[in-house]
């Protein structure tokens, strides 16, 4: 029987192209997002794909959702924790408290919910087990100028990485984490038109296709449950990275 994932934020940008890839590759795909129309342009009609509309900050839904989509497939082979979204660079003084909230509600928080969910589903299965991923970033491991709320959230994501790793081993359940550079998203386009570097000067950025991106995310869920990449870095090869941190 095909292999079965949740991805998260599947209504665009690393997600959209993460579940097409993965519909393309034969698994059965769930759609996670916020609104249902740009999830079920993701789909495109696949018959394996699975549109449930959720916000992965209300537990409630979140659980109906997961709980949905096991009970359709009898088994949730993996998760792919995308979800997540930045603020327009500014110096810690100036980032509004509030704004702070909301990135962490929905990058950490939201992370959190979905990948508890997860692991519980997968704890409990027959056969037991399963594979969670999380979308880090570079910025889990050096920040951007003006990027306080979203590094932070990805040094968290780090960390929930490390023990969702730990606390999974006794019920089969690896955990990995892909830190992605300047894959060309929406989100990212800016780069193509300069943004903010550490020395204060604007410069554009390479940035490489999101493509890359989602086969790297396959190539870790195809993997063995006895085989685990821990973290995985993609970026595109000159983007200022190394050199910078």
């Amino acid at each position: 029987m095909a292999q079965s994932i949740l991805i998260t934020g599947a209504g665009a940008g690393i997600g959209r192209a993460t579940a097409r890839a993965f519909l393309d590759a034969g698994w059965r795909v769930g759609l996670i997002g916020r609104r249902a129309d740009p999830l079920e342009e993701t789909a495109g009609g696949h018959p394996s794909a699975l549109v449930l509309p959720c916000d992965v900050t209300d537990e409630a839904r979140v659980a109906a959702a997961f709980g949905a989509a096991a009970a359709h497939w009898g088994h949730l082979d993996a998760l792919f924790n995308n979800a997540g979204v930045s603020l327009k660079g500014a110096p810690i003084d100036e980032i509004a408290v509030d704004d702070w909230r909301q990135l962490i509600e929905i990058n950490l928080t939201g992370a959190f919910i979905c990948a508890r969910e997860a692991f519980g589903i997968m704890r409990r299965q027959s056969p037991q087990g399963g594979r969670i991923i999380n979308n880090g970033s570079i910025s889990a491991h050096v920040p951007r100028w003006g990027s306080v709320a979203y590094t932070a959230s990805k040094h968290a994501i780090t960390g929930l990485t490390r023990t969702i790793s730990l606390d999974g081993r006794p019920f089969s359940i690896a955990c990995g984490q892909i830190d992605i550079g300047n894959a060309l998203t929406d989100m990212a386009e800016k780069m193509t038109r300069g943004v903010p570097q550490a020395n204060g000067e604007i410069a554009v950025e390479p940035v490489m296709d999101v493509a890359d991106v989602a086969r790297s995310v396959l190539h870790m869920a195809a993997l063995p449950l006895g085989a685990n990449v821990q973290f995985m870095t993609v970026m595109a090869t000159t983007m200022p990275y190394i050199g910078r941190g």
